[in-house]
């Protein structure tokens, strides 16, 4: 079974070794037919403290890490 991929932006990298990333969606109304904007935040595994505030990143499924972290950031997206 392949992992998910996830893009996103880094919103706090206060933690060592995590960083906590923003991904948004756009999902359909159902009735009104209207997009609208989900977002959700996933802490992320960043091995190296490389990534800063800001930064556009690709993040993938891992194993769990700790209680809330099952996720590793893989590159910054271009």
């Amino acid at each position: 079974m392949s992992k998910r991929i996830m893009q996103g932006v880094v919103v706090s990298d206060k933690m060592d070794k995590t960083v906590v990333v923003n991904v948004e969606r756009r999902t359909q109304h159902p009735l009104y037919k209207k997009f609208i904007r989900r977002s959700k935040k996933y802490l992320a595994h960043d091995e190296g403290n490389t990534y800063k505030e800001g930064d556009v990143v690709q993040i993938q499924e891992c194993r769990p890490i700790s209680k809330r972290k099952t996720w590793e950031v893989i590159t910054a997206a271009e």
